[in-house]
């Protein structure tokens, strides 16, 4: 198999990212030798190793957030990430912070940090998707990143923060993320913002 080729039909089929399983869709062939094209590949700069059994094209990578998405799935982007892109807190977060339902984990690709923190599925809602600049990304609203990154406040994971922006918010909106919670303290730590 030809790199440029390769490159190319996985394109076509839109395959930016991709498991050894949907390679082997595209490409056919014994699974020893596929593995073994995508280490050599790999090492050879085509191709990056998200995580285990988890390749992207290094030649047409997608963005940070959409890494964020894709390398641990459900997840959407919230706390630190989400409240600086918002303006919520005036600090810029050194890696990816996003929600999921799956255990806590913390990935290092390239060098850049993506964290993702547990929350229950009842809670596990509040994100949309954003299209702008040609991508796709899951991210909590502003509110919900607000309430995922207090109600981790609420349990002694997370330190508050007296620097909140919350000028632009919508308090009923984050009462009604907080609750699904249930935890009272949230609402103690939302009532004390400065609204």
């Amino acid at each position: 198999m030809k790199p440029i080729a390769v490159r190319e039909k996985l394109l076509e089929r839109g395959l930016k990212v991709f498991t050894p399983l949907e390679f082997r869709r595209v490409f056919p062939g014994n699974k020893d030798q596929i593995q073994y094209f995508l280490e050599i590949q790999t090492k050879l700069g085509l191709f990056i190793r998200l995580k285990k059994g988890l390749y992207a094209l290094k030649t047409d990578l997608l963005s940070d957030e959409e890494i964020a998405n894709v390398l641990y799935k459900p997840s959407y982007l919230s706390f630190e990430y989400a409240l600086a892109k918002y303006g919520i807190i005036p600090e810029s977060p050194y890696h990816l912070t996003s929600a999921t339902t799956n255990p806590t984990r913390i990935f290092d690709v390239e060098s850049l940090m993506y964290s993702y923190y547990t929350i229950k599925q009842e809670s596990y809602t509040g994100y949309y998707l954003d299209t702008t600049g040609n991508r796709k990304i899951l991210i909590a609203e502003p509110e919900k990143a607000l309430a995922d990154y207090l109600y981790f406040v609420s349990i002694g994971q997370r330190f508050w923060n007296d620097r909140f922006d919350v000028s632009k918010l919508d308090k009923n909106k984050l009462v009604e993320y907080a609750k699904l919670f249930e935890r009272d303290k949230i609402i103690e730590l939302i009532n004390k913002l400065p609204w």
